[in-house]
C-alpha cells in the first residue's frame, strides 16, 4: 500500500524529469544539425512567416501597451500625490514608459504573441506531418527531419523576435507619446527628453537578450511538441495546446531569472 502511494506521488516528478531530458536531447540535435546542414530556402520562408507576417499584431499590441502604460502611470502618480502628479509626470513619464517597454513589456508581450500565433502554427503543422507519417517519409528520402523542418523554424524565431521587439518597443513609446501629449497634456519635447533617459545600454541589452532567449524558447518548445505528436487529430490538438502553454510559461519563468541576472 505504502509502496503504491509512493509510486503515485513520484509519478509527476518522474514525468517532468523525463520530459526535461527529452527536450534537452531535442535541443542538442537541433544544434548539431545547425552545424552540419544548411536549409536557406526553408529558413527564409520561416523568417517571412515569423517576422513579417507577425509584424501587424506585435505593433498593434505594443502601441496600445505603451498607451495604457502612460495613462495608468499618470493616474497612479496623481493618486499617490493627491492630484499633483502632473509635474512629476512631465519630467518622468516618458522615462517610465520607455524603460518598462524596453526591459519588460516589449520582449514578454511580443514573445507571448509569437507563441500564440507562430508557436501554435508550428506545433500544428509538425504534428499533422507526424500523424500523417510525412516525417517518417523524409527518412526514406535520406532527409533528416530535424535539419529540414525544425532547425529553420527554431532559428527563424531566434532571429526575428529581437527585430520584432525593436519595432514593437518603438511603437510602444510612440503610443505613450500620443497619450501623454493628446490626453494628459504633457509637452512633446518634455516626453521625448524623458523617454531618451530610459533608452540606455542596460535597457537595450536586456531587451535584445530577453527577446533572443524567448524566441529560442518559443521555437524549441512548439516544434518539440509538434514533432512528437501522437494519436491522430486529437494528438495534434494536444500537441498544439502543450506547445503554446509550455512556451508561454517557460518565457515568464525565464524572464524572472534573466531580469535577476542582468539587473
Amino acid at each position: 500500500m505504502l509502496h503504491t502511494l509512493g509510486s503515485l506521488a513520484m509519478a509527476p516528478l518522474t514525468n517532468a524529469l523525463h520530459q526535461a531530458g527529452a527536450i534537452t536531447l531535442f535541443m542538442t540535435e537541433i544544434l548539431r544539425q545547425l552545424i552540419v546542414g544548411d536549409r536557406s530556402r526553408q529558413f527564409t520562408r520561416q523568417c517571412v512567416f515569423v517576422g513579417i507576417e507577425s509584424l501587424p499584431i506585435v505593433l498593434l499590441t505594443a502601441f496600445f501597451t505603451g498607451a495604457v502604460l502612460a495613462l495608468q502611470s499618470y493616474n497612479g502618480l496623481n493618486a499617490g500625490l493627491n492630484g499633483g502628479g502632473y509635474a512629476l509626470a512631465t519630467s518622468q513619464l516618458g522615462n517610465l514608459v520607455s524603460t518598462s517597454m524596453l526591459r519588460e513589456l516589449g520582449p514578454v508581450l511580443a514573445s507571448l504573441m509569437l507563441a500564440s500565433r507562430v508557436g501554435a502554427a508550428m506545433a500544428a503543422e509538425l504534428g499533422t506531418m507526424r500523424v500523417t507519417e510525412q516525417i517518417d517519409a523524409l527518412f526514406t528520402l535520406a532527409t533528416n527531419p530535424i535539419r529540414y523542418l525544425v532547425v529553420p523554424r527554431v532559428f527563424a524565431c531566434l532571429l526575428m523576435l529581437p527585430l520584432l521587439v525593436i519595432l514593437g518597443n518603438t511603437m510602444g513609446i510612440v503610443g505613450g507619446y500620443l497619450v501623454s501629449t493628446q490626453t494628459i497634456g504633457i509637452p512633446g519635447p518634455n516626453y521625448w527628453d524623458s523617454a531618451m533617459l530610459g533608452v540606455n545600454f542596460t535597457s537595450l541589452s536586456m531587451a535584445l537578450v530577453k527577446s533572443a532567449c524567448f524566441g529560442f524558447i518559443v521555437g524549441l518548445l512548439s516544434t518539440y511538441h509538434g514533432y512528437n505528436a501522437r494519436g491522430g487529430a486529437e494528438g495534434v490538438g494536444k500537441a498544439t495546446t502543450s506547445g503554446v502553454v509550455y512556451a508561454s510559461v517557460t518565457v515568464l519563468i525565464s524572464d524572472y531569472f534573466i531580469t535577476a541576472f542582468m539587473s
